[in-house]
């Protein structure tokens, strides 16, 4: 653990982390308020969750195929952390990336908190429900002010329930990750990331409605800081947290069980990836392919 903590490269996958979180996080939230604009007026502004939705997914799949080969491009704790279970990560890389990955939320955040600062009462993405459930009237006795209805959750929607949506959002994304990115396949074809882009796409099409979607630590913990809010906020932890573990769980010893031994795959959690790249590497020509760290 000590070796990789000394490596340049460790290092530039950190900041390729950060970078990268915060670029996707002002992207996609700020595609999330953006409907919000003009402000003024009387006319009732509506959310397009498929605009959102595909926002954060292409932005995902950007950003994978930009820093992938840098950092494995995983912009989302849950996915850090369902790396880590499967031993491919050591635990030293883990606990950097999701550092990395919550500062890069709070400072897209904060820009974002700057540049829509005529939003009144803004919710900044925060997981309240707010890309659906906001409704924007004109305040009682004040023409052209606009109110929002912030709710942790859609109304129905209990505590529990929401747990659910984003354990299974969450699963479905890390189960694409590890499948689209283990070395042992030879039938893959496409784009690694541009799958992995539209699994994150379809799990904002699912968990929108009900709990205005999470399925990333991270980014929810950089609207909440910013808001000062974090009710109900365990729920965007725990529930992806437990989706990627169940996604390691299923993958890799029941999908497809990998044959090395585990007591000899745990090894990685304390000397990193055996089979890391050198960016610094003589061949430049050689071919480098999105893969987890």
């Amino acid at each position: 653990m000590a070796s990789e903590f000394k490596k340049k490269i460790f290092w530039r996958a950190v900041v390729a982390e950060f970078l990268a979180m915060t670029l996707f996080v002002f992207i996609s939230i700020g595609s999330a308020l953006g409907f919000n604009y003009p402000v003024g007026g009387n006319q009732t502004a509506v959310q397009d969750n498929v605009k959102v939705s595909l926002a954060f997914g292409l932005s995902i799949a950007t950003l994978a195929q930009s820093v992938g080969h840098i950092s494995g491009a995983h912009l989302n704790p849950a996915v850090t952390l369902g790396l880590l279970l499967s031993c491919q990560i050591s635990i030293l890389r883990a606990v950097m990336y999701i550092i990395a990955q919550c500062v890069g939320a709070i400072v897209a955040t904060a820009i974002l908190s700057g540049i829509t600062s005529s939003l009144p009462r803004n919710s900044l993405g925060r997981n309240d429900g707010a890309f659906v459930n906001v409704v924007h009237l004109p305040c009682m006795g004040a023409p052209g002010a606009w109110n929002q209805r912030l709710e942790q959750l859609a109304p129905g929607v209990n505590s529990g329930q929401g747990l659910g949506i984003e354990i299974i959002g969450t699963l479905q994304l890390v189960l694409c990750v590890l499948a689209t990115t283990d070395r042992r396949r030879r039938d893959l074809g496409g784009s690694a990331p541009l799958a992995i882009g539209l699994s994150v796409a379809l799990g904002h099409l699912l968990a929108i409605d009900y709990t205005g979607c999470g399925i990333n630590p991270a980014r929810s913990f950089g609207s909440a800081v910013l808001t000062h809010n974090f009710s109900n906020h365990w729920i965007f932890w725990v529930g992806p947290f437990i989706g990627g573990a169940l996604a390691v769980l299923i993958y890799d010893f029941i999908l497809a069980p990998r044959s090395s031994d585990l007591t000899d795959r745990m090894k990685v959690w304390t000397s990193g990836q055996v089979e890391e790249y050198d960016l610094d590497a003589d061949d430049i020509n050689s071919r480098v392919e999105m893969k987890p760290k």
